[in-house]
């Protein structure tokens, strides 16, 4: 399996931007296709964006879509997360995730067998 490092969390003010990073070691970078998801306080793991093994196809949850952008850079092993106009509800602790590149975008946000520890983003207002 691959090993997934995040990093780039932060405090925010509303308004902001954060670009967050997941370096990926231990496994061929371009046979996966990547995610990024979080999880607020006392709420459940959500799919936020997906990107698939080349960069092509790209796909986010609606609450998220015209502010946060994910790319990737495939000789770096690296999956990025650039989240501008932040919002208090944004805050939560963000993992990456990585699944199969074999099973393209059908059923995310499930397939992910690869996490990351996860890195804290807070938004104030």
């Amino acid at each position: 399996q691959v090993r997934l490092v995040e990093s780039g969390g932060g405090l925010v003010q509303a308004g902001g931007s954060l670009r967050l990073s997941c370096a990926a070691s231990g496994g061929t970078f371009s046979n996966y296709g990547m995610g990024w998801l979080r999880q607020a306080p006392g709420k459940e793991r959500e799919f936020v964006a997906f990107i698939s093994w080349n960069g092509d196809s790209t796909y986010y949850a609606d609450s998220v879509k015209g502010r946060f952008t994910i790319s990737r850079d495939n000789a770096k092993n690296t999956v990025y997360l650039r989240m501008s106009s932040l919002k208090p509800e944004d805050t939560a602790v963000y993992y990456c995730a990585a699944r199969p590149a074999h099973y393209g975008s059908s059923s995310l946000p499930t397939g992910f067998g690869s996490w990351g520890q996860g890195t804290q983003v807070t938004v104030s207002s």
